[in-house]
């Protein structure tokens, strides 16, 4: 049975202002739990403020968390103007025989000079339901990042408004923490504080297949 993608969707601003939107699977129900179950382990873990790491509460749990800990703020800075904000949006950018990929885009704002934006990317098993590693997507990752390198430069360069003259802070080349797929090629994104500074915002582009397929074991 395949897996096919519904969205679920929570949102409310009695409190907090919060939006939730993800793709929800559906057919076999051992893939699709743990699709499920990934993803919804990581949108708690987004908006989950205790120090404890939270694996087996529900997002609306961890909504009602996050309210929480807004109005206990608000009781003890009652003069703060600063009302908060969790806004996380999901889709599937990728199908193939082979892999789903999905990308979940998270903004929270719970004080401060500026929210936080973060992209991750999911690449799952359809069979299992399982992540891939990057070693399991990529068969030599040497070369490939020559190639995102190569790339990013010419990205940099490219950014009339403000160009990147240093990057990852002084360190050497890192690949993106996850990489994504899309039907245009293999996305690159790297977010906010990754390897520039917050001014710069995410840095994303895409390199077609037909330049990298020789690297990657799936597409």
């Amino acid at each position: 049975m395949s897996i096919e993608f519904s969205e679920a969707h929570i949102e409310t601003s009695k409190d907090a202002d919060i939006a939730i939107n993800y793709p929800k699977a559906e057919g076999n129900k051992d893939v699709s739990e743990r699709i499920n179950t990934t993803i919804e382990n990581y949108i708690v873990s987004q908006i989950n403020f205790s120090e404890d790491s939270l694996t087996n509460i529900t997002i609306k749990n961890a909504v009602e968390r996050f309210n929480t800990e807004y109005t206990t703020f608000k009781s003890d800075f009652p003069d703060s103007p600063q009302k908060w904000e969790a806004f996380i949006d999901g889709e599937v950018t990728y199908r193939s025989p082979e892999v789903i990929c999905m990308a979940i885009n998270s903004y929270l704002d719970t004080g401060g000079a500026h929210g936080n934006t973060n992209v991750r990317f999911f690449n799952f098993n359809p069979q299992t339901g399982e992540l891939y590693s990057k070693n399991e997507l990529i068969n030599n990752v040497s070369d490939i990042s020559k190639i995102i390198e190569r790339k990013l430069q010419e990205k940099a360069k490219s950014k009339s408004d403000e160009p990147i003259e240093d990057f990852f802070f002084g360190k050497d080349f890192q690949l993106p923490e996850t990489i994504g797929y899309s039907d245009e090629g293999l996305i690159i994104l790297y977010n906010p504080y990754e390897i520039a500074s917050y001014s710069q915002g995410i840095i994303e582009f895409i390199i077609p297949y037909s330049e990298i397929s020789s690297y990657l074991n799936i597409y």
